[in-house]
């Protein structure tokens, strides 16, 4: 229909006329309460930011080599809540003065967690070392 016709059928109704595509031939308008239309839209735009955020979250949990067991267990239960709400866990475990003569105790612990939380999340890599740390990253299942 003609750009007048819309026009006057969208004041009668009380509705905005919205170009949604001017580069077609004819152009394509809609009637619609316009207020109505950009909360939706923001809506929309408020809902896509608020899922997309935790993904990019990392939460990180440091031990060392002679973590005792009831520590090794706050971090897991931290770690489980980390998984559970969606974020990223960073392990990290550090090494100090001559305990890094005995690296196998760091890749213990770090093996014994990924398997302990295995059912929540899967390594992003393996095991990596850098100096005295030893890190994995566990995304979200």
């Amino acid at each position: 229909m003609s750009i007048e016709r819309a026009r006057e059928l969208a004041t009668e109704r009380n509705l905005d006329l919205l170009l949604v595509s001017s580069t077609t031939n004819p152009p394509v308008c809609r009637i619609i309460d316009f207020g109505q239309f950009r909360y939706q839209q923001q809506k929309k735009e408020k809902q896509s930011k608020k899922s997309g955020r935790n993904t990019s979250t990392i939460k990180e949990l440091k031990m060392s080599p002679k973590i005792s067991e009831h520590d090794y267990m706050v971090r897991l239960t931290n770690a489980k809540k980390f998984l559970n709400k969606g974020f990223k866990v960073k392990l990290t475990v550090f090494f100090r003065g001559r305990e890094i003569t005995h690296p196998e105790l760091g890749k213990g612990i770090l093996e014994r967690f990924l398997e302990d939380v295995k059912d929540l999340g899967n390594p992003e890599s393996k095991i990596m070392s850098a100096g005295k740390i030893f890190s994995v990253v566990i995304n979200p299942k």
